[in-house]
């Protein structure tokens, strides 16, 4: 296949015109500049950049949105709603739901996604038939959806620190380490997903597990929730006499290997630490407004060695222009300065499919309407400042086209399918 790109986004060079892309299945075979169209090319107008990396989703959580804000709360009483949620999933609608979502992923301009998944087992924690009934859902909704997976199988041992399981959490675990290492042994990686894992926090899993993690799943990703709430901070600093960071160093959990997500309440020595060890950090802006968790320390992140990544985590918002616009915004607002991140970092983010352990190369495209009311006049080099997944009209993932002009190529309508596989869970 063809596609000619009125602008493309290079990393060597930035903005080019007339850029023809030729692929071979699902990889690029060749990218040429300053060409004119040849007929037989698929035109994308406007601004074309490589496919977005979400580094950090919990598909179920979209379910959520528009139904938590009405009396407040905290981060402690929002996951009161997140457990009656995931008290109502099973294989067959959590399949639906994440179709959909994924789906909305997809129309938004992301060709791959890190799910974060900790719902493994049936009510009461009583394994499927098949233990990994849950993951295969994932499985066949991203390749439904046609996007790839890192599935991020997610180890969850402990209600908080030195605290039993809650009855909420009991689908959550599988009871030990090694448990969790034999059923995540037996997922196979194929073309759609790639099987990678995830300590839960410092929170779910104790000290004394977190080294066993890293040994039984010794390379490909691994993810951990860090210090997404002061309160964790706290309780580890009481129990241990250290930070999540520092304990998750001193385990030997970090790693180039390893990303942090949310990184949100850090001290210098965490920001030492975790660059030091080319740690990744994945922010989720969107979600750490939503739930009033904080604005972590990115630019020193960044400047310190960490490669840094982006998510829609909770899916409060589904939309990766958003989020890196956001994570833009959010360092102003901290420190009063513009242009914390440049447009180039920012894409850089947005496309850090490195977090996730797949290959370069993979014939993902994404072009941006440069004539949208949010859009027209803006610099190509700069649009991605101004421009919402609205302003995305075509989407190529592995060398198809997934979606186009308001519509999945698969599932039409995602709108409908949303409110069908949501409407089902609340009803």
């Amino acid at each position: 296949m063809r596609y000619w790109c009125e602008y493309a986004w290079l990393d060597a060079t930035g903005v080019q015109p007339g850029v023809l892309v030729e692929t071979v299945g699902d990889r690029i075979l060749s990218v040429t500049v300053d060409e004119p169209r040849p007929l037989d090319a698929y035109r994308l107008h406007g601004l074309v950049v490589p496919g977005f990396a979400n580094a950090h989703s919990h598909a179920f959580h979209r379910a959520l949105r528009g139904r938590t804000h009405a009396d407040g709360g905290t981060f402690w009483t929002w996951r009161e709603g997140m457990y009656t949620l995931a008290s109502r999933l099973n294989p067959e609608n959590y399949r639906r739901l994440a179709t959909a979502v994924f789906a909305e992923m997809a129309m938004a301009g992301v060709t791959c996604v890190g799910e974060f998944h900790y719902v493994h087992h049936g009510p009461g924690g009583v394994p499927y038939r098949d233990p990994n009934a849950m993951a295969e859902a994932l499985r066949q909704a991203a390749k439904d959806a046609g996007i790839r997976i890192t599935l991020l199988d997610t180890c969850y041992l402990t209600g908080g620190i030195s605290q039993d399981l809650t009855v909420d959490q009991l689908r959550f675990s599988d009871g030990s380490v090694d448990a969790w290492a034999a059923r995540v042994s037996s997922l196979p990686s194929d073309p759609t997903l790639l099987a990678g894992a995830a300590i839960h926090s410092v929170r779910a899993v104790p000290r004394e597990a977190l080294a066993e993690i890293v040994a039984a799943r010794p390379t490909g990703p691994l993810h951990v929730h860090l210090s997404e709430q002061v309160a964790e901070n706290e309780a580890c600093v009481n129990a241990y006499g250290m930070t999540p960071t520092e304990l998750l160093a001193a385990e030997g959990a970090l790693s180039p290997r390893t990303t942090a997500v949310h990184a949100t309440h850090l001290s210098a020595k965490d920001i030492q630490l975790l660059g030091s060890s080319s740690t990744g950090a994945c922010f989720c802006p969107t979600t750490e407004a939503d739930l009033a968790d904080g604005i972590g320390p990115a630019r020193e992140l960044v400047d310190a060695g960490c490669l840094l990544s982006l998510g829609s985590d909770q899916n409060a918002v589904v939309d990766p222009l958003l989020e890196a616009r956001a994570l833009e915004h959010g360092e102003r607002l901290r420190t009063g300065q513009r242009g914390r991140f440049s447009p180039h970092e920012l894409y850089g983010a947005l496309t850090a499919h490195d977090s996730l352990g797949w290959p370069t190369g993979f014939a993902d495209l994404v072009a941006i309407r440069l004539d949208s009311p949010r859009t027209a006049g803006c610099s190509p080099e700069q649009v991605m400042l101004a421009a919402t997944a609205s302003d995305v009209h075509t989407v190529v993932a592995g060398g198809q086209i997934v979606a186009r002009d308001g519509k999945h190529e698969k599932l039409g309508d995602v709108g409908l399918v949303l409110a069908e596989a949501i409407g089902e869970l609340w009803q």
